[in-house]
């Protein structure tokens, strides 16, 4: 499983990032493409977690990506 964050770069571009890496796998116009990216990477390398961060850093929203384990046994 692969964990995911979506971010606003100090370039002023949304970057999907891979939590275990160091640099972003992609960079995007707008957040909608990088957390489409982001899922789709996720989906790719086993599911897991994407957190969608706002511009102010905080995590606004958190994803399970199939075929990831939700934590939660509830839909949302």
């Amino acid at each position: 499983m692969a964990n995911y964050s979506v971010f606003k770069g100090e370039d002023g571009d949304w970057k999907a990032k891979r939590d275990d890496a160091s640099r972003a796998s992609s960079s995007h116009g707008t957040q909608a493409e990088a957390e489409k990216a982001a899922k789709r990477y996720s989906g790719n390398s086993g599911g897991g977690e994407v957190s969608i961060h706002g511009r102010d850093g905080k995590v606004r929203n958190k994803d399970t990506v199939a075929p990831g384990n939700d934590p939660r046994n509830i839909p949302g």
